[in-house]
């Protein structure tokens, strides 16, 4: 995506150019939510971050006068940030929340996360401040282990399903694919977690169960970047940054009107080939989440995110 160029005075007095997006995703990498909530309002007040390239190091600056829009991804937002959306509300931003509810804890897969219940609890009452449709629940991605089988995630799936239904519209799941990734591969192998492939059996079994207890629940079930056609179950495929969803959310916006209208068909190039997104900018930074979730992508090692974290500062023009 070519975004729109504009020209900026950083935080030193320096006159530069600017990526100039309307929608942005924060993030794919990292949760913003959780750990860089203060950092990102700090950021909005100064118009524009600094962003690094993940493939070169290649820094850009992001103006952040026209965004519109923000796709929000987390695993457990920090209370300031659940306070702080009158922030965005103020300035006429619209966005929504996807919030992942996995339940792992026992598994080693989790290691720094809150208690289920904790998450939950944040879950309902974030659904309960900003609305049902505008918070996402997924339970991504689906791990196999020799000991997590279809049965035990079914059951994971069931509690959490029960306790949040009504509070959300929307479940998003994906199938965990280790071998893909030589990170996630790395880290799975230095904690002593054996995991099991997907296979259609299994996904097909999984997905015939998701549909049913979905339909108990009145939840739309889709798959995030995922090739397997799942439709016969009524699972569709995810469109995460949703052209549809931020239509309805941003009704009456002109600039989200022009921009969808220019772009609600068109798929973000920089995301994998079975990825529905339209086009945004992701402002987030690799091996910057003290998650250190097991099967996270975004993390090379848990010293590689301590080293960078010890960089970062709220005021800082970038997260590290």
């Amino acid at each position: 995506m070519k975004w729109e160029r504009q020209r900026i005075t950083t935080d030193f007095g320096n006159e530069t150019e600017a990526l100039s997006p309307v929608i942005i995703t924060a993030s794919r990498s990292t949760d913003i939510p959780s750990f860089f909530g203060d950092w990102l309002i700090d950021r909005f007040k100064r118009k524009y971050l600094k962003w690094y390239n993940p493939f070169n190091g290649q820094p850009y600056y992001v103006s952040l006068e026209k965004v519109r829009f923000i796709v929000f991804w987390t695993k457990e937002p920090h209370p300031n940030f659940m306070k702080n959306l009158i922030f965005y509300d103020n300035l006429g931003i619209n966005y929504y929340i996807q919030y992942t509810l996995n339940d792992y804890e026992s598994d080693n897969l989790e290691p720094n996360l809150a208690p289920i219940e904790n998450r939950i609890e944040k879950f309902k009452q974030l659904s309960e401040k900003i609305g049902s449709d505008r918070i996402i629940w997924r339970f991504d991605p689906l791990v196999l282990t020799e000991e997590i089988g279809t049965d035990r995630l079914l059951e994971k799936i069931y509690r959490i399903g029960n306790r949040i239904a009504g509070y959300t519209e929307k479940l998003v799941i994906s199938f965990a694919d280790i071998e893909k990734y030589r990170k996630v591969k790395k880290n799975m192998l230095r904690e002593g977690i054996p995991w099991r492939k997907w296979d259609l059996h299994s996904i097909r079994r999984i997905a015939s169960e998701i549909t049913y207890l979905a339909r108990k629940w009145e939840l739309t079930t889709a798959t995030c970047c995922e090739k397997v056609d799942l439709e016969e179950y009524g699972i569709i495929h995810n469109r995460c940054v949703d052209p549809h969803l931020i239509s309805r959310i941003a009704s009456g916006d002109p600039e989200i009107e022009k921009f969808i209208l220019k772009n609600g068909s068109k798929k973000d190039t920089g995301q994998r080939e079975a990825c529905g997104c339209i086009p945004s900018k992701d402002i987030g930074q690799y091996n910057t989440c003290p998650n250190l979730c097991t099967y996270c992508y975004a993390n090379s090692s848990p010293e590689v995110v301590k080293k960078n974290l010890t960089k970062s500062l709220s005021t800082s023009e970038s997260i590290c």
